[in-house]
């Protein structure tokens, strides 16, 4: 009998040594579950940032900037170990409204203390998101995903910090 075809396990684009297919599917999950609140996050903020007024203005209006551009660049280095670990970054507006956990941003907002507020009480729920992510991923044996997730979590707390500090 021929032997027409040999059968080949398909190849990751990226062959990563030392990450169990366990930590590698784990990893995509949670980067996805939290690109999918980064992403309605950083709306979240530009929306404030559109809308916001009253005193102290032009600081919120900036630290709003600030917080945005600090999102941002987390949420490109999800999306780019979503891709090194051989998935699919998943961030489409319609797909990220259906996965993330961010509570709706409310549009009838103008003052600058309704926003930090709203703003920090979705800061604190991604923060423990972003917690419980470091804990699966490491605990999955994916330290380098953990990592990623642990700079987001430090950056969104002290972005929190910042925001806080406006209220007091």
């Amino acid at each position: 009998m021929a032997n027409h075809a040999q059968r080949k396990e398909p190849v990751m684009a990226v062959e990563l040594k030392g990450l169990s297919d366990n930590a590698r599917k784990t990893s995509i999950s949670e980067l996805n579950g939290r690109l999918a609140d980064s992403i309605a996050l950083v709306l979240a903020v530009k929306q404030a940032h559109w809308n916001v007024k009253g005193r102290n203005f032009i600081a919120v209006h900036e630290l709003f900037d600030t917080i945005h551009d600090n999102l941002r660049g987390h949420i490109d280095v999800m999306a780019e170990r979503v891709q090194q670990l051989d998935g699919v970054a998943i961030g489409t507006v319609q797909k990220v409204a259906g996965a993330s956990g961010v509570a709706e941003y409310p549009t009838d907002m103008t003052k600058a203390e309704d926003h930090i507020k709203a703003l920090c009480e979705r800061y604190r729920d991604h923060g423990e998101k972003l917690r419980s992510a470091i804990d699966a991923t490491d605990e999955a044996g994916d330290a380098d995903t953990a990592d990623i997730f642990t700079a987001a979590s430090r950056s969104v707390d002290k972005d929190l910090w910042f925001m806080e500090s406006h209220l007091e």
